[in-house]
């Protein structure tokens, strides 16, 4: 079947290649500006590596195996008692799998309401007016379009001797369809998705191994909250070899061998798994899409440049999200969708990437905004530091869940707040206070003075702020 042309009265405002948290996004967004849009994506689902094979699923296991380890670790001191837990990670991985097929059915839903077209298949740019779509269905087409949005997302990074096949060694992606626990596993990788998918099956029962090739986890974590963060997640159970290298694998009766050194060189050795995660970054997934014969300029990483209007070197080519500069994160993606299309839409379109907040959704979560007290001290910006402890939190204390800190960093002369650090129960939810402030230019005495409930988890920010401008009261 050779490529059908849809006619001129068929063009479309914009064309949105991905169908992820930054392309659906952007394709509601200049929908519900008076845009014709259509969103092309291949995968057979809508919502990308986040809500299939990523974010999504993965919070509904992190979900599943926390009330496990909290059944077997600590209901009997509340006064539950449930005899001996057990898992079914069959049920575990329906259960997930159920809140994926509603959330991507309910973007198809958003598309309908919105009058977005949706084009299953996929997209390669043939010039900066047309999208050619291999159809799932069958033949190509090709759509005619004002403008082209590349929101295609990004890929595991491979690692040299390390061959992931999805069933030893996974991707996250593979690491979301284990069917049994495995008794040794072994992340490589110490980032937000091998601590998360590690916490999982931890709990669960694995003997988790964490292999990182620089000197420290998440290296874009405070120090100090991440020295506190690893403690935590030893005393889960949880190893790891840092400086540390993957040099080559191999499978041997059922198990996978690794060879691993420091990272600096020096003799090898041997590890052994049941399953090997890896998870050593990510990289722009751009393959088959056309950027070289168009002319779309990228970095030796593949990363698409773009200008302050998220617009590549080609006009009318538009990129967001893990494609362009700044974190592969949905949330960033998203931000990313809506400001391109108001622009083009005439508006002021704008994302403030120093308040794009970071979560590791493990437990203790961690969260974090703005800038490390790392960051300031070598770019010699005078500060100033307060924390709280959650244990000196009441409502932290009622439900006994008194791991980690709130941290704040401000500037010695303003106070205005540079950034946030929290470790701690919903963390994850408690650094929008900050972030809000953050974005408003708020000082850390201007949540301090904010009246906060009681008994609530959010007074440690509180008293977190109270300590960085003056003293806290309960601590």
């Amino acid at each position: 079947m050779g490529l059908r042309r849809l006619s001129t009265s068929d063009e479309q405002d914009l064309v949105v290649i991905g169908g992820g948290p930054g392309g659906y996004v952007a394709a509601i967004k200049a929908a519900q500006l008076g845009m014709k849009v259509t969103c092309v994506e291949g995968r057979g689902a809508l919502g990308g590596t986040c809500l299939n094979v990523g974010c999504i699923p993965s919070k509904a296991l992190l979900q599943s195996s926390h009330k496990f380890w909290e059944a077997k670790k600590h209901f009997a001191k509340h006064g539950i008692i449930t005899g001996e837990v057990s898992v079914d990670v069959e049920k575990m991985l329906e259960q997930k799998q159920n809140a994926v097929t509603g959330l991507t059915k309910g973007i198809e839903l958003l598309f309908k309401k919105n009058k977005v077209s949706y084009s299953k298949g996929w997209g390669k740019i043939l010039n900066p007016n047309t999208v050619e779509v291999a159809l799932s269905e069958g033949g190509t087409t090709a759509i005619p379009a004002r403008r082209i949005l590349i929101a295609t997302g990004s890929e595991v990074t491979p690692i040299p001797g390390v061959a992931i096949d999805e069933e030893k060694i996974v991707s996250s992606t593979g690491a979301l369809e284990i069917k049994e626990v495995p008794e040794k596993m072994v992340v490589i990788g110490g980032g937000y998705i091998g601590l998360e998918m590690g916490s999982v099956w931890g709990r669960l029962g694995s003997q988790v191994t964490v292999v990182e090739f620089l000197d420290k986890i998440v290296p874009t974590m405070d120090s100090e909250i991440r020295r506190a963060f690893q403690r935590s997640l030893e005393k889960q159970g949880m190893k790891f070899m840092l400086k540390t290298k993957v040099t080559d694998s191999e499978m041997a009766d059922g198990k996978v061998k690794l060879t691993v050194e420091p990272s600096q060189g020096g003799d090898s050795t041997e590890l052994e798994a049941d399953i090997v995660l890896v998870s050593a970054g990510r990289r722009p997934y751009t393959a088959g899409l056309g950027l070289e014969e168009v002319g779309v300029k990228a970095n030796e990483r593949g990363v698409i440049q773009v200008d302050e209007n998220f617009q590549t070197n080609v006009p009318g080519i538009y990129a967001i999200g893990d494609c362009i500069p700044g974190p592969m994160l949905a949330h960033k993606a998203e931000e990313d969708g809506v400001a391109a299309v108001e622009i083009m839409n005439g508006q002021a379109g704008h994302v403030n990437y120093n308040t794009v907040p970071g979560i590791v959704y493990t437990w203790p979560e961690v969260a974090m905004v703005g800038k490390t007290e790392d960051e300031l001290k070598e770019q010699k910006i005078k500060y100033k530091v307060g924390k709280f402890p959650f244990m000196a939190n009441s409502r932290a204390r009622a439900v006994e869940d008194t791991e980690g800190m709130v941290k704040f960093v401000s500037d010695a002369a303003t106070d205005k707040i540079l950034g946030a650090h929290i470790m701690g129960p919903n963390a994850g939810e408690l650094i929008h206070e900050c972030v809000m402030g953050m974005e408003y230019g708020a000082s850390t005495e201007d949540i301090a003075r904010t009246c906060h409930g009681h008994p609530t988890l959010s007074e440690a920010v509180k008293e977190a702020a109270m300590a960085t401008y003056s003293k806290p009261i309960h601590s």
